[in-house]
């Protein structure tokens, strides 16, 4: 395993090992690897020549500085998980001023009105974090291909119309979501939770795919009243927003189009712990 803790020295290393055929392959993470992360690498390792793993908790993307604070970091136990991949993955391990260059700040990006929607609304500048490092990330690598895991499905838009908007020549690929046993969609915050917690929240996917059931029948507007009552039954969680949206534009679903594929996306809070899902409903 190539571990680059500085972004000269990472640079250095990609141009030595390039070729005009070779294909570099880029998985962005924040750390904490779980299962989905890895599902990730493995996909990239499968379809390229070399895999590059970023490990960085990036702080223009948390609008809440106790999330910050409390967001896992466990570099140690990562590489281990990373190494029982391929010994030839490269991770890349920076501090903030080497990527920030001692100014940690995001640069301000027009998403065609995709940042305003779920996320966008409850953390505020949160997209502008996601878009500064990500292009900074880009940049730096300079990969073939980036993958991202679908849990944040609003994310992988936000970073395609990045990507589309500045131009980089990236191929920017969508991968299911990774789930536990009991359906609760892989998180590094899944590791904050206790053992009951971590088990009670399978009533997050749980709704969801109730949800699409009704759907079929019924319009937003109604399973998004059923969906606030079924929470506001348990005292478990907290709904911070439930919301059925076209999959391109990201707007809330008004009246149904046949030709239009919808989502549903959801936030919830467990003991103050933030977790969110998605699901297709064509």
């Amino acid at each position: 395993m190539h571990i680059f803790y500085g972004k000269a020295a990472l640079i250095d290393f990609l141009k030595s090992i390039k070729t005009n055929h070779s294909s570099i392959g880029f998985v962005p993470t924040m750390g904490a690897l779980h299962q989905g992360h890895l599902s990730l690498m493995k996909q990239s390792i499968a379809n390229n020549n070399t895999t590059v793993m970023s490990i960085f908790v990036n702080p223009t993307q948390f609008n809440n500085p106790d999330d910050l604070a409390k967001y896992p970091r466990t570099l140690e136990d990562d590489l281990k998980k990373i190494s029982t991949l391929s010994p030839e993955i490269i991770v890349f391990a920076p501090t903030v001023d080497d990527v920030y260059e001692g100014k940690p700040s995001s640069q301000f990006f027009n998403f065609d009105g995709l940042e305003n929607q779920m996320e966008g609304k409850f953390r505020p500048g949160h997209f502008n974090g996601v878009g500064t490092i990500v292009k900074r990330l880009f940049e730096i690598v300079q990969p073939t291909n980036a993958y991202f895991g679908e849990k944040d499905f609003q994310q992988l838009q936000i970073v395609k119309k990045m990507v589309e908007k500045t131009k980089l020549k990236v191929n920017v690929i969508g991968c299911p979501i990774y789930r536990e046993a009991n359906k609760l969609a892989m998180s590094s915050r899944n590791a904050l939770l206790s053992p009951e917690e971590k088990q009670e929240a399978s009533f997050i996917y749980k709704i969801l795919i109730e949800s699409k059931e009704k759907f079929k029948k019924q319009s937003a507007k109604m399973v998004t009243e059923w969906v606030q009552k079924e929470f506001d039954k348990n005292n478990t969680f907290t709904l911070e927003y439930y919301q059925i949206a076209d999959e391109e534009t990201l707007l809330p679903c008004i009246r149904k189009n046949k030709n239009k594929k919808y989502r549903a996306f959801i936030a919830v809070f467990v003991n103050n712990i933030r977790l969110i899902d998605t699901i297709s409903l064509n």
